[in-house]
């Protein structure tokens, strides 16, 4: 028998398999209603945001249906036509990756205060005022400027491979994962706050001050996590609901 590579599941994808195993099961009909994030983040002992994941995770493979502010409720499992592939599954959760940008942009942000000249301190002015001309009325169009701000700040350090690393990160947010959180948690009031943090951000950059140019890139990408992490129950339903 051949050798195989085995990846390691991470644990929001444990966490999904397990749930849709109790569902296979029987543990949970099609159409009740799972525990909610609290109980399961106590059940299995786990973060309330890893749980979030497995939640996205098993909507977009239509085994759940997130009902938001009433709870998550299994659905009929689809049948998948035997000529489609299988669902591509990204190996990193959208808040593991949102820590790996605080940690590495916040370091990039510190170096471009440093490094920013006129004309890129001109260029993120161009992209905030554009942010704000869009309002967060159009999805797609704000996320493609937030994508070139954060290449902006990156561009500042004159490295291709940092550039180019940080358009990759950024892009992993582009897959169903980010799509349903967003569908879920971006509205126009939480892009004006991601402005206002991006402002922060060219602020320090401006002031030519590294510490604070990295504490606000880093604080601009937790509240990211924050706005994703409020709870899809806005109050507790009861069970026979």
């Amino acid at each position: 028998m051949p050798i195989e590579t085995i990846e390691p599941r991470r644990l929001y994808r444990q966490v999904a398999d397990h749930l849709k195993e109790l569902i296979d099961r029987g543990e949970y009909k099609v159409g009740e209603r799972l525990p909610t994030e609290r109980e399961l983040s106590d059940k299995l002992g786990i973060s309330r945001p890893t749980v979030r994941e497995a939640l996205i995770a098993l909507e977009v493979e239509k085994r759940v249906r997130i009902r938001v502010g009433s709870g998550i409720y299994v659905t009929e499992p689809p049948e998948a036509p035997s000529h489609l592939p299988p669902l591509t599954v990204p190996v990193e959760g959208p808040f593991e990756l949102l820590r790996a940008r605080a940690f590495i942009e916040g370091a990039i942000a510190a170096e471009a205060a440093t490094h920013a000249g006129s004309s890129d301190i001109e260029t993120m002015d161009r992209l905030l005022a554009a942010m704000e001309r869009a309002g967060g009325s159009d999805n797609a169009e704000i996320i493609a400027l937030d994508r070139q701000f954060h290449q902006a700040i990156a561009a500042t350090v004159g490295n291709a491979v940092i550039l180019r690393f940080v358009g990759d990160l950024f892009d992993q947010r582009i897959n169903p994962y980010f799509q349903r959180l967003s569908r879920y948690f971006e509205t126009p009031d939480t892009w004006r706050a991601a402005i206002d943090e991006h402002r922060a951000i060219r602020d320090a950059i401006v002031a030519r001050d590294p510490h604070q140019a990295r504490e606000a890139m880093r604080h601009h990408l937790q509240q990211s996590q924050s706005r994703f992490s409020a709870s899809f129950e806005e109050e507790e339903i009861p069970s026979g609901a």
